[in-house]
């Protein structure tokens, strides 16, 4: 049998990425630092997009090396505040691992302008090797302004003979 509270530890550390589903919305890619059983997401300007996250949601972490689903479990999302103890352990981790920080203090602009959520997971009802469910798990991709109605590339001096007239 899998220790699965062991699974999820390990998860925890060296996934760099973890997904969180929000009951009556679509599941958020989230990058994470995994601290004392408890996984810490900032979200807000300059930062991932994330809604405002509700008590109970379900974090699915993901292999790093095949992207395969390892464990998901319902997790407690709370918000760490500048006066809360966990703030400085928190976003002293989340500042080391942030890739392409902006100049400044970082951790400042998060105590005025973003949010960090603690996720603890709880609970009995812990899915891994052997117990996931059977739906795909694939969504529709998230709705965005962007669109591509056709393909028309740039070439510098046109496009080359041999190509002319020829679509691909």
């Amino acid at each position: 049998m899998t220790d699965l509270s062991a699974l999820l530890s390990e998860a925890g550390k060296k996934s760099g990425l973890l997904w969180i589903e929000v009951p009556g919305d679509r599941t958020w890619p989230a990058w994470h630092v995994w601290l004392d059983d408890t996984a810490y997401v900032v979200t807000g300007p300059g930062e991932q997009s994330l809604p405002a996250l509700p008590g109970d949601v379900a974090v699915t972490f993901r292999s790093k090396s095949t992207g395969g689903r390892l464990v998901t479990v319902p997790a407690r999302a709370s918000v760490v505040k500048p006066d809360n103890e966990r703030w400085v352990v928190a976003t002293t981790a989340l500042k080391a691992s942030r890739l392409n920080a902006p100049a400044g203090d970082i951790v400042e602009r998060w105590a005025n302008e973003a949010t960090v959520y603690a996720l603890t997971p709880h609970g009995d009802a812990l899915q891994g090797p052997g117990s996931y469910s059977q739906q795909s798990g694939a969504a529709q991709p998230a709705p965005t302004p962007a669109t591509t109605r056709t393909w028309h590339p740039w070439h510098l001096n046109g496009r080359p003979k041999w190509r002319r007239g020829t679509r691909h």
